[in-house]
């Protein structure tokens, strides 16, 4: 296969090919966060059909539509990344900054407060 039949030209279209070694970690990388992405949608389906049913308290299915943008924003977010580091890789360049790491660092410690409310809530309550 040439290289010109490969898309995003974007990325396959500049540069050289770099060690297939640090492609296949940029690739294997960016399906990881695909996993999480689709581990978010999920989670985001399993609390809005809870919540449908009144199992849980009306708040979740905000938190479930909540979960599963985010894992869409997840999703785009890792194949942006992957297409940067790509072409950075290809053009022998730094790595750009991984910032969607942080994002999703806010995102876990919010989740993680919202855990924690719900069992202190209950124990209180108790």
């Amino acid at each position: 296969m040439s290289t010109d039949e490969r898309r995003p030209r974007s990325v396959y279209g500049v540069g050289e090919e770099p060690d297939p070694r640090f492609s296949l970690a940029n690739e294997r990388t960016a399906l990881a966060w695909m996993r999480t992405a689709v581990a978010l949608i999920g989670g985001g389906i399993a609390l809005i059909s809870f919540a449908d049913t009144g199992a849980l308290p009306p708040w979740a299915m905000a938190l479930g539509l909540g979960a599963a943008l985010g894992g869409a924003g997840v999703a785009i977010r890792a194949a942006r990344s992957w297409a940067r580091i790509e072409r950075a890789l290809r053009l022998s360049e730094p790595l750009p900054p991984p910032n969607g790491l942080y994002v999703v660092a806010v995102a876990v410690v919010v989740a993680a407060a919202v855990i924690v409310g719900i069992a202190l809530g209950g124990l209180l309550s108790a």
